[in-house]
């Protein structure tokens, strides 16, 4: 069996987590795979870096050299970086799951927030064909359930947040602490709230003990012990998350990522869907406040670039980069002020679209897919790229061939929204029929061509032309002369719901 992650030297609570981050790993028996350089060769790697709650235009290959991510833009450059990039839903558990198993929200039952990805269902590691082979890691945020424990495939675990121990399943030890916990106890640190370092502390002690920089040590030490053997590595970072504070916020003046225009002008309030009227409001509608968190955004956003920077450089010195997939993306944006909003969970561009472009070994950099990419094509596509089968039951298709450089029609992208029940930011009114539409649900679909439609069950719906509309402040859904093609991409919406199990009547 796998030891766990080499620490020199490591200090009472450093042992401690190493224990603990092994639980569940005990009942996998697989073999140690030690191969030469040469032979390695024969293997495909996978390192997934994602982030949470980041926008596309934070980096240069989305037309924002401003953003001091040069790691990142230098990954982008060689990379196939995918234009119109979009979230399966538009907040953190649902988006994940689509992600991690190549299935809908609905399909998967990971329709909200903190709802725990079921046992039986599989994630990546779980659908290779020869997983006994790989080293298996995944370091960060996982919000899929039982947050502090290995899982799903993934024998090496070293966890972040403290944040969701109550609901772990039954069995389960709440009073586990992540591996980040132990790492700043390991360094002196004092938990703040409750036994356990609140995100706020986190965001708020020098760059060399946030979050980022533990992650960036622990993926390289994963890379150092598994360097002569296939591995598939996850490092998903909290940051920009909230809370919009970073150690870096000085290194980009506001102007670095302008004010949305959609901030200042937006369409007939009558026309906006009421749960995003309800969402407007402050910081949202405050530029001042506004321009302060962008630069501590932007200051997150570098945090994670130097994490990154220091796990590929590990990747490089270990001769690993032509023979691994390296990806990276966001599970969902940040509206940021768009449309008088901070957050996600609605269907603005600054919420659905994100950055992704994947580095593919043999394949030249400097390609961009125009046509729309779905969250939902990331597994199949990736193991077609590390030659891997696809399973049947999967509901995306692979766009390996795309970045291989193949020419391929361009298709439609949907886009869903279920109730996030429980949680805070939906909580905005004591009135009865606000709290009601807060239950709404949304389709959407996001054509090549430009246009969107959204429809609600029990909200406003919305259509825009994006070729005209770029900020999308304008719904065109009531008014006279598209009832024609709404009602084209209406039978879209319902084919793709039949094809897919989606029963939400709209």
């Amino acid at each position: 069996m796998k030891s766990p992650l080499p620490i020199a030297s490591p200090s009472p609570p450093r042992r401690q987590f190493l224990r603990q981050a092994t639980v569940g790993a005990a009942a996998v028996a697989f073999p140690a795979v030690l191969r030469s350089a040469a032979a390695r060769r024969d293997w495909t790697n996978l390192l997934f870096l994602w982030t949470d709650q980041q926008r596309a235009d934070t980096l240069a290959c989305y037309g924002n050299p401003r953003v001091q991510a040069p790691h990142l833009n230098a990954l982008a450059a060689q990379s196939t970086v995918f234009d119109r990039a979009y979230v399966a839903q538009p907040v953190c558990t649902p988006s994940r799951s689509a992600v991690m198993t190549g299935l809908w929200p609905h399909q998967s039952g990971c329709t909200g927030n903190n709802i725990a990805l079921r046992p039986d269902t599989r994630c990546f590691p779980e659908l290779l064909r020869d997983r006994a082979d790989y080293a298996t890691g995944y370091i960060g945020k996982w919000h899929l359930g039982d947050e502090a424990f290995a899982q799903h495939g993934f024998r090496e675990w070293a966890s972040t947040e403290d944040g969701y121990s109550a609901g772990f399943s039954a069995g389960r030890d709440r009073e586990t602490r992540s591996a980040y916990h132990h790492w700043l106890i390991g360094h002196g640190h004092k938990p703040d709230k409750r036994g356990t370092f609140s995100r706020d502390y986190a965001v708020r002690v020098p760059v060399e003990f946030g979050k980022p920089a533990f992650q960036g040590e622990r993926a390289c030490a994963f890379l150092d012990q598994h360097r002569q053997e296939p591995f598939v590595l996850h490092v998903n970072y909290l940051e920009p998350h909230t809370p919009y504070h970073s150690p870096l916020s000085a290194l980009h003046a506001p102007e670095a990522l302008a004010i949305d225009p959609s901030f200042a002008r937006d369409d007939d309030p009558e026309q906006i869907p009421l749960r995003y009227r309800l969402r407007q409001g402050s910081p949202g509608d405050n530029e001042a406040k506004l321009r302060d968190i962008r630069t501590h955004y932007l200051g997150n956003v570098a945090c994670v670039d130097r994490s990154i920077g220091r796990i590929l450089a590990r990747l490089e010195q270990h001769g690993l980069a032509d023979n691994t997939v390296i990806v990276f993306t966001s599970d969902h944006g940040d509206q940021l002020g768009a449309h008088r909003m901070v957050g996600k969970s609605v269907m603005y561009e600054e919420s659905v679209r994100i950055p992704c472009f994947i580095k593919a070994p043999g394949v030249r950099g400097g390609r961009r897919v125009m046509s729309p990419w779905s969250h939902i094509d990331m597994t199949p596509t990736l193991l077609e790229l590390m030659g891997q089968p696809v399973p049947d039951g999967l509901s995306g298709r692979s766009r390996a061939a795309e970045i291989r450089g193949a020419a391929a029609p361009a298709q439609n992208v949907f886009v869903q929204w279920n109730p996030n029940k429980g949680v805070d930011e939906d909580k905005t009114s004591a009135d009865a029929a606000s709290q009601a539409v807060n239950r709404e649900s949304t389709r959407t679909v996001i054509t090549p061509e430009g246009l969107k439609l959204c429809l609600s069950d029990m909200d406003r719906c919305q259509f825009f032309d994006r070729r005209n509309d770029p900020y999308e402040q304008r719904n065109l859904f009531y008014r006279a002369g598209h009832r024609e093609v709404i009602g084209r991409l209406t039978k879209e919406i319902q084919s793709w719901q039949k094809r897919t199990g989606d029963k939400l009547a709209l």
